[in-house]
């Protein structure tokens, strides 16, 4: 994958933006789309997710194939995921900063729990949450969360900025897969037997959201260990 310039992430507050409808759409046996979910939540999830990239700014990883990821990542919790030539694992560390990732936002963890437990995944505590940012152009693979210690719990997953194409899959790689419109607020939400579902982002189309710029935003949110 070619590695793409990180882009500076830049909000502004008081753009206005279109009204969306809230709806729960169920997309698996145990697993949901909730739209315009986090569309409450905007004015404290953009402060703070500019203070945690402050602390822990995007980058590109490389996988254990030697890929530079097209999507930039970054993390908060109290393990971070991460990538390169040895592997796929958390760590309590950042590799960059070699400092701890920063603590996950009060605001993001509400916004986790309730959208979890509108799932009847009730008493979710993430302890990992990632976070991505695609530019036009960028995308993610087929592939499953699977570097967790355990699976019993859910993956919340929030999408901010340009719209997406979220693929979810079946339990191998080459299920069919639906194609899933994701918008500005949207919250998907996967867990019990669809918990190792494979699942990826086409590529993001270009355009300019009135809140994020040239860019989407998304964060995943996990219990790791």
């Amino acid at each position: 994958m070619k590695r793409q310039s990180t882009t500076p992430i830049t909000f502004d507050l008081f753009a206005e933006e279109p009204p969306q409808s809230t709806a729960m759409e169920q997309i698996g046996p145990c697993s949901w789309v909730l739209r315009g979910f986090a569309l409450a939540e905007i004015e404290r999830l953009l402060p703070a997710l500019e203070d945690t990239l402050s602390k822990a700014p995007f980058r590109h990883m490389v996988t254990p194939g030697g890929f530079t990821m097209s999507a930039a990542l970054s993390s908060c919790g109290s393990f971070g995921w991460m990538t390169d030539r040895g592997g796929y694992r958390y760590t309590p560390i950042d590799p960059q900063t070699q400092l701890p990732w920063p603590d996950i936002p009060s605001a993001f963890m509400a916004l986790a729990q309730r959208a979890a437990g509108a799932c009847g995944f009730a008493d979710f505590v993430p302890d990992a949450c990632l976070i991505n940012q695609y530019i036009p152009g960028a995308k993610m693979s087929l592939h499953q969360d699977k570097d967790e210690k355990h699976y019993e719990w859910p993956v919340v997953s929030v999408s901010l900025g340009l719209p997406a194409i979220f693929l979810f899959g079946g339990h191998q790689r080459n299920d069919k897969t639906q194609r899933v419109a994701l918008l500005h607020g949207d919250v998907v939400v996967w867990g019990g037997e669809d918990r190792l579902r494979f699942h990826g982002v086409l590529p993001i189309k270009p355009g300019h959201h009135p809140l994020l710029g040239e860019q989407r935003i998304n964060f995943t949110f996990r219990r790791a260990h």
